[in-house]
């Protein structure tokens, strides 16, 4: 089997009454206008005889997913789809992608402008300006993880985390420091990645914690040391600000608060920052240090694993790692070269979704009502699947470039690539092996 990603895909918003285009992203190449239209028309047709269209696949293997969000603003995903077809791939696993990004683009646009400017639309003309604010985060979305190697949080909605190997002088001063700020929400991300976060940070809902992230990368890529941005929370706070400070410790390292109308930007760079962080620099240092492999030096993975994705269920945190690919120039090649780093993200990514629409339960929102969820459940899930009334704890794939395995146990999902030359009977003592390895030495 060859595991291949979807083709581009389009987003499309629309006043959810009269169809108004409000913004394109995406595709290089638009939709005609005529093409929006009649996408629209169809779904409001279904909506007046009683139906509710949620998705579609053309002859040729695209997909279309609709939703309308506050019966007032309608996302449509179009992805050209065919590769993904025609290799093997399900139409399951290209709607979880396309549900997961309209979502994601809703939340994205409640956290930037908030419900209430959505909601009412008393101005288009005025939101079409306002939504272009949200246009870098909505881009990042579209590109899922390859804007950034590494980061699955996006699909998962998990959070995207880094284990640093001196968590406790971090968290110490994480803490001090935000108190200070008159806060109790913060967190201290490496490399675009949680590496320590307060007690109140982690209650926050899973899908403000991925944004909140995504909207900080964001802000470290503007290179600016510091940044004051207003955010609304789209489940906890969707119609009142709060104020997102965000500084730059070390190239790399930022700290972000989220708090209320004080401190002032001025005084938490001059007085707060260096007072708590500057004795940590080392220790930033040694977080830093880690790198993309997200797991302290005292971790020390098999030689046979290429990469994994570990999730923690009940705290929706997720580490990732890919090992860098070494090939020894003194061998002959082989006749099944190892994925390239890249492809390896590619291939955790393309592996975690077509789990999770066969075998594992997937994580959903919570804020579907539980008719949605099951709706969703369902359509999500292979024929094969429903007619068990258990639930799958492990899984394989063989693929044309490496081997996969999924582990389930009550408090982790881990996903794992192997080489093609390790046995298919030995992937479950690696995957438990590994399992045991990384949650012994760090207590993820």
């Amino acid at each position: 089997m060859m595991l291949q990603q979807a083709g581009s895909v389009q987003l499309l918003c629309l006043t959810a009454n009269s169809g108004v285009p409000l913004f394109t992203r995406g595709a290089s190449k638009q939709l005609p206008f005529s093409v929006i239209g009649s996408l629209n028309g169809v779904h409001m047709f279904g909506a007046g005889q009683g139906v509710v269209l949620a998705g579609c696949e053309t002859d040729r293997g695209g997909r279309m997913v609709w939703r309308v969000f506050q019966d007032s603003v309608m996302l449509i995903a179009v992805s050209s789809g065919g590769q993904a077809q025609q290799e093997g791939g399900g139409a399951g696993e290209e709607d979880l992608h396309l549900r997961r990004l309209l979502e994601n683009v809703w939340n994205c646009m409640v956290l930037v402008l908030g419900q209430d400017e959505l909601a009412s639309l008393r101005n288009v003309e005025r939101l079409k300006r306002d939504l272009r604010s949200c246009y870098r985060l909505i881009d990042q979305l579209l590109e899922g993880g390859q804007g950034q190697e590494g980061i699955m949080g996006d699909l998962t909605h998990c959070a995207d985390c880094l284990l640093p190997p001196n968590a406790t002088l971090l968290q110490e001063g994480l803490d001090g420091f935000t108190q200070a700020a008159d806060s109790e929400f913060g967190c201290l991300m490496v490399h675009g990645r949680i590496a320590t976060a307060t007690e109140k940070w982690w209650r926050l809902a899973p899908q403000e914690v991925v944004l909140l992230s995504v909207l900080a990368r964001s802000l470290s890529l503007s290179g600016s040391a510091s940044c004051d941005t207003p955010v609304f929370l789209p489940q906890g706070s969707p119609t009142v600000a709060h104020r997102l400070l965000r500084f730059q410790l070390l190239p790399g390292a930022d700290v972000c608060v989220l708090c209320g109308p004080s401190p002032t930007l001025h005084r938490s760079e001059s007085e707060l920052v260096g007072c708590f962080w500057s004795p940590l620099l080392e220790a930033l240092r040694g977080s830093l240090a880690v790198g993309e492999r997200c797991l302290p030096g005292s971790v020390t993975l098999r030689p046979d694993v290429l990469a994994l994705l570990l999730i923690n269920r009940e705290s929706r945190r997720s580490v990732s790692c890919v090992k860098a690919i070494i090939t020894n120039p003194n061998h002959p090649p082989s006749d099944h070269p190892l994925p390239s780093k890249a492809r390896c993200w590619e291939l955790l990514r393309l592996f975690y979704t077509f789990t999770t629409t066969r075998y594992f339960p997937l994580e959903e929102s919570p804020a579907l009502t539980p008719g949605e969820k099951a709706q969703r459940g369902d359509s999500l899930r292979e024929d094969f699947a429903l007619g068990f009334s258990h639930q799958p704890l492990q899984c394989y794939l063989v693929t044309e470039e490496c081997k996969c395995f999924g582990l389930q146990t009550a408090q982790h999902q881990l996903y794992l690539l192997t080489p093609l030359s390790v046995p298919t009977f030995a992937l479950r003592s690696v995957a438990t092996q590994t399992l045991s390895t990384i949650t012994l030495a760090t207590g993820f």
